[in-house]
């Protein structure tokens, strides 16, 4: 990076989706789901007794998309093959891409093997004039930054 040349953050307002085999667009939201490693304590030696902290376990937290309901049913219907398909025919890889003010891929996390595990339709409600949301939340087999 050249010398004094500033390099701002990100915002998090431009992104897309991609869903392997479903076409849709306009979600108002995303969560990036975290990762967390276990800690695992080992107790060495006898005199003093040491302990020793070894990595366990990775578990990844739950993708949640959000988007206004539209008359497309592609992620409705993916929910409902969950617990009829066979599950390698369900899971689906997931990409959520950031975009910068000039329309460029700016970062890149790839979500592997995920699956619908809730969907929710929003509430109904005459006395606003709000926008429908309809939530799905995901589980996955891991996720990776490659950009």
């Amino acid at each position: 990076m050249a010398a004094g040349k500033r390099v701002d953050p990100y915002q998090n307002f431009s992104f897309r989706l991609e869903i392997e085999g479903i076409q849709i667009a306009g979600f108002s939201e995303a969560s990036i789901p975290d990762s967390m490693t276990e800690d695992i304590e080992c107790g060495e030696g006898i005199h003093p007794p040491d302990t020793r902290h070894l990595s366990g376990l990775t578990s990844w937290g739950t993708l949640s998309l959000k988007r206004g309901i539209t008359n497309g049913l592609d992620l409705y219907e993916w929910t409902k093959q969950v617990g009829r398909t066979e599950m390698g025919k369900v899971k689906k890889n997931i990409s959520i891409i950031l975009i910068d003010e000039k329309g460029e891929d700016k970062a890149r996390w790839n979500i592997t093997f995920a699956w619908p595990t809730k969907y929710e339709s929003g509430s109904l409600d005459g006395r606003v004039d709000d926008v429908l949301i309809e939530t799905l939340e995901i589980t996955h087999e891991g996720i990776t930054r490659v950009k």
